[in-house]
């Protein structure tokens, strides 16, 4: 048997996200039509083997209730649960904090998957590559970046035999090696041990400084505080794959993330309207046969769509209406709001280089140097009303803002 763990930390997270998640957790944002965390547990529902998910946060549980009520019902019988944090307790603390949870009922191991990466999870053969080698603690599950990109990430260097990791380093100052961290892992039940270990010299590093410029009691990095000392050890390993990759940490990224999850559904048999691939549009959204959609657009519930629009490279949240030859690009559109007849609504994207290999996202700041924002791609936040023959270019609009003019590069608040 194995049990999988969702790491979705909690609303003081994600400042990135905003105003996205000031509305909707951004754990339970809907990219390609389903929250973004379902994506792993769909992954984790292929293993015939995995018969429990947990999800750890320090969200509160009436937040999380509807979501797991209806993954449960939904992947049944996968037992589904959410464990609330008391506090933010790290990407460590949670977890060995709810270890007899994970424990109960004798695992042979366990998947750890950070909450915000998307990915095609490829955890067949990660828990082969696991069961391979007997004396692994945990398996990380790695890619490669560019160098300049990988001091944004856990970097590893690995003996290239054995592909056992040798060193380890969370976001180094310099360039350490090109093998990042993906945040998705196989760790067998003996990890608690080596996280004992680590807490307690984390409490005893607390106490000796009496509590200054140190972290809470509880509080562990699992990057910095137990993969970087198992480096070495010859109980650590990871497998490279080639398979994309990515972090959402902003809206441009849920996007980019969009794209790649809508290439990877089947393409449904008749969809309204004219759409290009790829499209998800939710049943119960009114498309107007004149409307065009593609490629790459997400469609909520009950959304409406009228006549002549165009839209592409967007996510449209539910129950938005997008009226008369209104243009939608690069852009999210949010719960309930609304886009005026002939109006534009236009971000500019922030994908990956193309003539890069192995090249990722850059979460450029919101700002540059200057004091500027930096191009992204255009948030309408939930409720936002854009009158008739307006343009709203690189810009957010935070939630129930009706505009009067058009905006440029601006934080609408």
């Amino acid at each position: 048997m194995l049990k999988a763990v969702i790491l979705i930390g909690g609303p003081q997270k994600g400042t990135r996200f905003r105003p996205l998640s000031l509305d909707t957790p951004k754990p339970l944002f809907p990219i390609a039509g389903l929250p973004l965390i379902q994506h792993h547990i769909k992954a984790c529902k292929r293993l015939a083997s995995c018969k429990e998910i947990l999800i750890i946060g320090s969200y509160t549980t009436t937040t999380m209730a509807q979501f797991v009520n209806d993954m449960q019902i939904e992947y049944s019988p996968v037992i589904i649960r959410y464990l609330q944090e008391f506090t933010p307790l790290g990407t460590g603390g949670g977890l060995y904090h709810f270890r007899d949870q994970v424990r109960a009922g004798n695992p042979t191991a366990f998947f750890l998957l950070n909450g915000d990466v998307c990915a095609d999870f490829p955890l067949e053969e990660l828990w082969a590559f696991h069961e391979e080698r007997p004396n692994a603690l945990v398996t990380i599950m790695g890619t490669e970046a560019t160098r300049q990109q990988s001091i944004h990430y856990g970097c590893m260097v690995q003996e290239p035999t054995t592909k056992a990791v040798t060193h380890y380093v969370e976001k180094p100052s310099s360039y350490i090696s090109t093998l990042i961290n993906c945040g998705v892992y196989v760790c067998s039940l003996q990890i608690f041990h080596t996280m004992a270990d680590a807490l307690q010299k984390e409490k005893t590093g607390f106490y000796s400084s009496n509590g200054q410029g140190s972290p809470p009691p509880g509080y562990m990095s699992f990057e910095q505080d137990v993969l970087s000392p198992l480096a070495g050890t010859n109980k650590l390993f990871a497998m490279q794959v080639g398979n994309w990759w990515s972090q959402v940490k902003t809206a441009g990224s849920a996007i980019y993330a969009n794209r790649h999850y809508l290439e990877l559904q089947p393409r449904p048999q008749r969809q309204p309207g004219h759409v290009l691939p790829h499209v998800h549009v939710h049943p119960t959204a009114d498309v107007d046969c004149t409307a065009v959609i593609g490629p790459n657009v997400s469609v909520g519930e009950g959304v409406t769509i009228k006549a002549g629009v165009r839209i592409k490279e967007s996510i449209v949240l539910n129950n938005a209406t997008i009226n008369e030859h209104a243009l939608v690009m690069y852009s999210v559109v949010g719960q309930g709001a609304s886009v005026g007849e002939w109006s534009r609504v236009e971000g500019t994207p922030s994908d990956p280089d193309p003539d890069k290999p192995f090249a990722k996202m850059d979460n450029v700041p919101l700002f540059n140097s200057e004091g500027r924002l930096n191009p992204s791609i255009t948030v309408l936040g939930s409720g936002v009303v854009v009158p008739a023959e307006r343009i709203v270019l690189n810009s957010i609009v935070l939630p129930h803002k009706q505009l009067s003019r058009s905006f440029k590069n601006e934080i609408i608040l």
